[in-house]
């Protein structure tokens, strides 16, 4: 009579890993080792070698463990101390110029997120497509006959059908028609000196011309007056 092994096997007859039998584990690892020396032949018990190699193997795999699991708590310890090493940081930035490029803004429950974007030519009609962060569309919108170079828009923060967004971070994706029919894209980028710091969740967001950019996406950074011309001192 054939065997039916209550193992799943492929075509050659070795056992398939499936499900949580894929990993092993130390604790599983030792009650394997348990298993097997209670179930063994009192016949033909395991040798002192072959019972001396599996304590081997499974202090190494201990071992390993251990180092993983230290490894990983080092690495999150790392990240949120350079994420305080950031923040404060941030906040020397106040009253100084920066230069930044960013993809999206923050909408919090009053404010009219500033979108501020750059042209290299005029354009007829600039279009504006906010998505939230799951990439769903959730209001297009236009501004007409702008001028080349640094412009703003003002966004209400509500949806296409005129509802106040969530609170959160939206994307922002432009696009430009010039009066000869050629689309061009602005470049979502800002200048200007930094008048606030935002803490949320962790991270730090510069408040620049009324639009919160993320720390990470500054590209430059100066004394007051060094990007903008103005300085706190300018005379009237």
């Amino acid at each position: 009579m054939g065997f039916i092994s209550p193992v799943g096997t492929d075509a050659q007859g070795n056992p398939i890993a499936t499900g949580n039998m894929q990993t092993l584990g130390k604790d599983d690892f030792l009650q394997l080792l348990v298993t097997k020396l209670e179930h063994q032949d009192p016949l033909n018990p395991m040798e002192d070698e072959d019972f001396i190699a599996q304590l081997a193997q499974f202090s190494s795999l201990e071992q390993l463990n251990n180092i993983a699991e230290g490894l990983a708590s080092s690495n999150e310890w790392d990240y949120l101390q350079m994420q305080s090493i950031n923040n404060v940081m941030a906040s020397g930035f106040i009253g100084r110029d920066v230069k930044a490029e960013y993809s999206g803004v923050y909408v919090d429950a009053n404010n009219e997120p500033q979108i501020t974007y750059t042209l290299p030519s005029p354009a007829d009609t600039v279009e504006f497509v906010i998505k939230d962060e799951t990439g769903a569309i959730v209001a297009t919108l236009t501004q007409d006959s702008v001028s080349e170079g640094v412009n703003t828009f003002a966004w209400d923060g509500t949806d296409n059908q005129g509802n106040r967004v969530d609170e959160g971070y939206y994307l922002v994706e432009a696009t430009a028609q010039t009066s000869a029919g050629t689309t061009i894209t602005p470049s979502l980028s800002l200048v200007g000196t930094v008048d606030a710091v935002i803490y949320r969740d962790g991270s730090a967001y510069l408040r620049v011309n009324g639009t919160e950019v993320p720390l990470g996406d500054v590209t430059a950074i100066g004394d007051a007056g060094v990007y903008t011309g103005q300085t706190e001192n300018q005379d009237s």
